[in-house]
Formats: structure tokens, sequence, C-alpha cells
């Protein structure tokens, strides 16, 4: 077998973990989800730290950890984006804990086009057919499902642009996944301890009195954090961004598995609304082969 060819192959398989991990993630939050979810958010950021740390040290990356730190641009950029993964972490987590996990994968599929229309406005890229499609059908379907419903699905509206925008600011930043996400949990540890210690001292901390079960599954919050993103560094360097974009929908299409296994509500304006969802995410991907890999913008981590 060529080098090329266990490239591609070690690429595949690690996207596909990447988005496999994303996907089935709404069963880890069920699992740990008698513990208040800020509580889960503090767990996910103080445990991603040596996590993380240990990956770095095994991919030689503390420079660009190192870089990041000692420049106050750099640093600066990376803490304002780790305000918006912190706040699309605390949203997801709810959201799985409150039984909408349909409309986290909602958020998810139309995450690639609120990151088109960021484009438009902040670029001044201009939308190709199937991509102007694409965002219309997205558009309807999240309007028929406000009408129906009779309120705005705001979870899948936050989740899409919280991470669009986490994106754009990542986009000011030269540095790699895994290095730049350590960073950003390093920015948000102080507040994840301060909090740790407030529940501590109230004894409102689920994680002293729960059994070693449950101790386990927090403590894993970590390697659930850094893991995937980890694998999806691995693909995005060795997968053309296309490839990469079309792997992307499989962890939207997994949590909507999800969301039936855990037995939400399927509602008829639920299966119009991701039926045009689906249609756009076919014109995407049209577009994504005719433009093969120029402008594809979705090679970016997920945000949950």
């Amino acid at each position: 077998m060529t080098t090329h060819s266990s490239d591609i192959r070690d690429g595949v398989i690690a996207g596909l973990a990447a988005y496999l991990m994303w996907g089935i993630l709404p069963v880890y939050f069920k699992t740990v989800g008698s513990v208040d979810t800020l509580e889960v958010l503090v767990h996910r950021v103080i445990w991603a730290v040596p996590f993380g740390a240990l990956i770095l040290a095994v991919r030689s990356q503390w420079p660009e950890v190192k870089r990041a730190l000692t420049h106050r641009a750099m640093l600066g950029w990376l803490s304002l984006s780790a305000v918006f993964i912190g706040m699309n972490w605390f949203v997801y987590i709810w959201a799985i804990q409150d039984a909408r996990i349909f409309e986290t994968s909602l958020g998810y599929y139309i995450n690639p086009l609120t990151n088109m229309l960021a484009g438009v406005v902040l670029f001044r890229e201009r939308l190709r057919r199937f991509q102007t499609l694409a965002v219309a059908l997205a558009a309807i379907g999240v309007t028929v499902l406000t009408v129906s419903g009779g309120q705005v699905p705001w979870v899948a509206l936050f989740l899409a642009v919280s991470f669009t925008v986490y994106a754009v600011i990542r986009k000011k930043v030269v540095i790699g996944g895994m290095p730049g996400l350590f960073v950003e949990t390093l920015v948000l540890l102080p507040f994840a301890l301060a909090w740790f210690g407030y529940l501590r001292a109230a004894g409102l901390l689920a994680f002293a009195d729960s059994d070693a079960s449950l101790v386990f599954w927090l403590l894993m919050a970590g390697p659930v954090t850094a893991l995937p993103l980890l694998c999806f560094a691995l693909a995005a360097r060795r997968l053309p961004l296309t490839t990469i974009g079309f792997m992307q929908f499989l962890a939207p299409t997994l949590q909507f598995l999800t969301g039936i296994y855990y037995g939400e509500q399927l509602t008829v304006a639920h299966m119009i609304c991701f039926g045009f969802i689906w249609v756009a995410v076919l014109f995407f991907s049209i577009d994504a082969i005719k433009a093969g890999t120029k402008k594809l913008p979705v090679a970016t981590p997920r945000g949950a």
C-alpha cells in the first residue's frame, strides 16, 4: 500500500471516529444527567486540561501553546473564542439534559450554512447557486418549525451561530486544533475551579457525594472533550476538505437518531423542518462536489 493510500485510509478512520464520537455525545450527557448542567461544564473544562496536556506532550505541540500564551494578540483572540465555546458547551449540555436532542441536531445541520452566511457578511464571499438554495431551504425549514411550534428553535440557532462566531474568531489565530483547545480551556479553568470550590463549600458538589460510577463518568469529561478533536485534527491533515465536509453531517444524523432512541417527541413540524434541512444538505453536498476543495467552509471542528 502506498504512503498516500495509507494516509487516506488513516484519515477516513480518524474522521469517522471523530464524528461518531460527536454524534453519540448526547449519550454521555444523558449518563451524567443527574448532575447540574453548570457542574458538568465545570468538569468538562477541568478534566480537559490534564488530558489535553497529555496529548500535547505525545504530539510535541507545547511550542504552539507557549507561542499562544506569550503572544498578546493571539491570547486575546483565544480568550474571546473560549467565551463562545464555553457558552456553546453550556447550552448544548443543558439542551441534552432538557430532552432537546432534536434541536441540537438541527443546530449542527445548519451550522455549515451559517458559516457560509458569515463568509458573505464578513468576508464578502459570494454564494454560488446551490449554496443559495441550501440556505433558503434551511431558512424555510426553521420558519416552518417556528410557526408550527409557536416558538423560535433558539437552541438550534444559538448552537449554529455561536459556533460560527467561534470559527470566525479562530480564523484570526494560526494554531492547531489541540493547542488551541488547550489554551481555551486554560482560560476557562480559573472560573471552573472557582465554581467547583463554591459548590464544594456549599455542599452542592455532586462529584463529592456520588457513587464511583458517576465520579468515573465525570472524570471522563476530559477524554470526551479532547479525543474527538484529536481525531478530527488527524483527519483534517490527511483528507480533502470536501470529504471532511461530507463526514460532518454524520454527527447531527447520529444525534437525530439518538433523540429517537431517547423517545423525544418527533412532531410533523420537526419532520417537515428536517426534510427541508436534508434537501439543503443535498444541495450543499452537490456544491461541494462541483467546487472541490476551493471554498468549502466546513473544515473546522464542532463545538459540542
